[in-house]
């Protein structure tokens, strides 16, 4: 599970940091196009299921199908080094618009990599809205 949120800096080459509590728990990534403005970053080897669960949906869907490649077409294996640093492509970094300052965060089953004041804008509008946003959620049904 990843929860946090990390600042930190992208390094002149597309290199960045990962949170040692993110890299302690793989050392093989993908990272591809996010939604909202990031970029997400998966556990290699959870990567496929999480593909799985979309293809589950069926792949008759012409919006499945896209958004599969969406989350593949882009996707890049990425390998932390020994100074737990990560590169990211250069078409990934231009995709999220990051600059020197990101924010690195932890989503549950994966990592966002946002530009910090992207980031900040789009955590701002979702303040606003939270409450809404919470009584919009669909409750879970119990079997009794």
């Amino acid at each position: 599970m990843f929860i946090g949120t990390f600042y930190h800096h992208l390094e002149a080459k597309g290199r960045v940091s990962l949170p040692k509590k993110f890299r302690e728990q793989e050392t093989n990534w993908i990272v591809t196009r996010g939604l909202d403005g990031g970029l997400f970053v998966f556990r290699e080897s959870q990567f496929g299921q999480h593909l799985q669960e979309l293809e589950e949906r069926s792949l008759t869907k012409k919006m499945n199908r896209d958004f599969i490649r969406l989350m593949t077409n882009e996707a890049s294996q990425i390998s932390v080094d020994n100074n737990g640093r990560v590169q990211l492509p250069e078409y990934l970094i231009d995709f999220a618009g990051l600059s020197k300052d990101i924010v690195i965060l932890g989503s549950y089953r994966w990592i966002e990599i946002w530009d910090v004041t992207k980031y900040h804008q789009y955590r701002d509008t979702l303040e606003d809205q939270a409450e809404a946003i919470a009584e919009r959620l669909v409750a879970p049904t119990y079997d009794e």
